[in-house]
């Protein structure tokens, strides 16, 4: 007998009376609990194969199909092993997940011993792919054991994994070796004599380790990872496919003759490309997602992974996208939503804000829906108004549009007891009913987002308020500049008295009202663009003539077009007026390219006069006209105060009218002022 067979006798029958006397000590073990017996039972068991498998290596051989067998009922003894201390803890349904993987790697273990006893029987000449097909089932179940393996180390409560932790050497070690060996065995001809000597060693060395486990073992409470639960049945999948692929190739070399290379390429190529497509559709994977979390799991949420997700979608860098952007993503993302619509308090009602993925509609809600919210708390599932199963008070507070549309389920933010908008959500690709865990889930995050969102606006309050500081500031020093011109007109009205009649004093007198009036025209300038003096008393003013003025002074900057007749009168402040319309058409003119015309037409409707400034330019999204347009401070211009459509719409309230907005980006600005048409009496007056 040679070197390498006496090694794998010796090391072979040394492990087997190993294994046996660790099986024989555990027999003759104290009681244990109900809750640990099944696991002790499968571990004796386990020990006991490992021994018979030995013994039959060591006096029949590696290759025989004795041999092959009693590696099959040491594979599937310990695979029992691992399973009976994974269901101890029986109250989780996640285990549905890992009792499939543990099926299908004993599904693998039996038909790799079944295609040994069917080549015994045939003969491997008979049949030649029986061989090769037979060695990548037995790798495929090493690593598939060591899959397993690892999930049990990471399942283990981290206190406990001291007592687990040999088990896990020892069966990594077993495993660990089969897979080498089995890989060199399909790489050659021939399994080589000292990997399987060497794989004698180690069960060998591994004995001694699982009975010190054993001494050290403490109450192995496992709690299940719904990621390595995910992980390991991907795994399984992949291990099913490569024994489908590879038995479909072995089938294919078997009829194909010469050309069989070609016809095993085409099948492996166009199989794994259908595959690859059907898996990448969003409907397969939404299916899959709800089919396996429904039936194998007892939550339909990972909640920590949805909650790090969420809160990472919110905590993103303000230019990765804008906060109410990422709000609505983040809720979106929890039921799996291909979009979703903010909802932001407008007035009385609620109007449209930012959406992902959602063209925001032109319409909003009105006050009946906000109070529903507001009052309830509840989510609102449109599937039920539109089946007539609601509240009625519910129904006919949400608007039809979101009925028409592919609406699925409207979410409240409320934080503090107070309403800071809503988030519609469209209809997932999988339709579903929502549960209580969608429900729970969803209220807690609208929670969430409402702070994100009462936290955002209070900062653009202080924002604001920090600017009124500023704007205080700027003010101070230009009072002290006035103080300063006040005193030194005092100091010359007062010599004026004295030296009126000297013509080097008078010379000076012009020169320094010169001075001073060019000083207050920069401070007046410092305050605003277009200065005008106090306000005077609303009369009838003929409108044409004041725009006709105001556009005249203008044409040098920019080319602008009047549609409109005389004798079109407001009850207005000429003065005011003039200012307003001095905004608007400024504001016009910046936002204009250089060859299109700004447009200022003059129109009445019923007792108003309409006031119409319109525009070519880039225009203004619907999100900046509601929350910046009309705030002082607010500005898209480089270093400009912000104060122009703010002065407007004050001296237009002030004046008894109104200034509204209609703008589309990349179409333009249309604003319009509406003023009170002059009463007769009025206009008898000023004739």
């Amino acid at each position: 007998m040679t070197g390498p067979a006496t090694l794998i006798l010796w090391s072979h029958a040394l492990a087997a009376l190993l294994f046996a006397g660790v099986a024989l000590t555990r027999l003759r073990a104290d009681a244990v609990t109900a809750a640990a017996a099944l696991p002790r039972l499968t571990f004796v068991i386990a020990l006991g194969t490992t021994a018979l498998w030995a013994l039959a290596v060591a006096g029949i051989g590696a290759s025989d199909v004795v041999t092959c067998i009693a590696e099959a009922a040491r594979n599937l003894a310990w695979l029992g092993f691992m399973y009976a201390l994974i269901r101890r803890d029986r109250r989780s349904q996640e285990h549905r997940a890992v009792t499939i993987i543990y099926g299908v790697v004993t599904l693998v273990v039996l038909t790799g011993a079944g295609l040994a006893v069917v080549e015994e029987a045939v003969g491997a000449a008979a049949v030649p792919p029986l061989a090769a097909v037979g060695i990548v089932l037995r790798m495929m179940v090493a690593v598939g054991a060591l899959l397993l393996v690892h999930h049990l180390y990471a399942a283990v409560a981290p206190r406990a994994r001291g007592g687990i932790r040999l088990v896990v050497v020892a069966l990594s070690a077993m495993w660990g070796v089969d897979f080498l060996l089995y890989a060199a065995l399909y790489a050659g001809d021939a399994a080589p004599s000292a990997l399987i000597a060497g794989r004698g060693c180690v069960m060998a060395l591994a004995a001694p380790v699982l009975a010190i486990a054993v001494q050290r073992n403490g109450d192995w409470t496992l709690h299940l990872s719904r990621t390595v639960a995910w992980q390991t049945l991907s795994f399984a999948a992949t291990l099913l496919y490569a024994a489908a692929m590879l038995a479909a190739t072995s089938m294919i070399a078997s009829v194909s003759g010469d050309n069989a290379r070609l016809w095993q390429t085409a099948f492996v190529f166009g199989s794994t490309a259908a595959g690859l497509t059907i898996l990448s559709s969003p409907w397969v994977k939404a299916w899959t997602k709800v089919k396996v979390a429904k039936h194998l799991f007892r939550h339909r949420y990972d909640y920590r992974v949805e909650w790090i997700r969420f809160t990472d979608t919110l905590g993103k860098p303000d230019g990765a996208a804008p906060l109410d952007q990422r709000i609505v993503k983040a809720v979106a993302d929890l039921t799996d939503s291909p979009a979703g619509l903010l909802l932001v308090p407008d007035g009385p009602g609620l109007g449209t804000g930012a959406g992902w993925n959602w063209e925001a509609p032109s319409a909003g809600a009105d006050a009946r829906l906000v109070a529903h919210l507001s009052d309830s708390g509840r989510i609102v599932e449109l599937d039920s108004i539109r089946a007539d199963t609601a509240e009625p008070i519910e129904a006919a507070s949400v608007p039809v549009w979101m009925l028409d549309g592919d609406g699925w389920v409207l979410v409240p933010l409320v934080h503090l007891g107070r309403l800071q908008g809503a988030i519609l959500l469209a209809r997932p690709p999988v339709d579903r009913a929502l549960d209580w865990e969608d429900f729970d889930l969803l209220r807690i995050a609208g929670r969430q987002v409402a702070s994100y969102l009462a936290e955002a606006r209070a900062q653009e309050a202080l924002a604001e308020a920090e600017r009124f500081d500023e704007f205080n500031r700027r003010f101070a020093f230009i009072l002290h500049d006035i103080k300063n011109l006040v005193s030194q007109l005092t100091l010359v009205a007062r010599n004026a008295e004295r030296h009126a009649d000297n013509p080097a004093f008078r010379a000076d007198m012009v020169a320094t009202l010169h001075d001073s009036a060019g000083r207050m025209n920069d401070l007046l300038a410092r305050l605003s663009q277009n200065h005008r003096a106090r306000g005077e008393d609303l009369r009838a003013v003929d409108v044409l003539p004041l725009v006709e003025q105001v556009a005249a002074r203008r044409r040098v900057q920019h080319p602008i077009v009047i549609i409109g007749t005389s004798g079109l009168l407001a009850q207005a402040d000429p003065a005011r007026l003039e200012q307003l319309l001095g905004h608007l058409v400024q504001n016009a003119i910046e936002a204009s390219p250089p060859t299109d015309p700004v447009t200022i037409s003059l129109t009445r409707e019923g007792d108003r006069v309409l006031l119409s400034v319109i525009d070519q330019g880039c225009g203004m999204t619907p999100a900046f006209l509601r929350d910046q347009l009309f705030k002082p401070f607010v500005s898209s211009k480089p270093g400009g105060f912000g104060i122009g459509a703010f002065e407007a719409k004050q001296l237009a309230e002030a004046m008894g009218g109104s200034v509204a907005v209609d703008s589309r980006p990349g179409e333009g600005t249309v604003f319009r002022v509406m003023l009170p048409a002059a009463r007769a009496l009025t206009l008898d007056q000023a004739a």
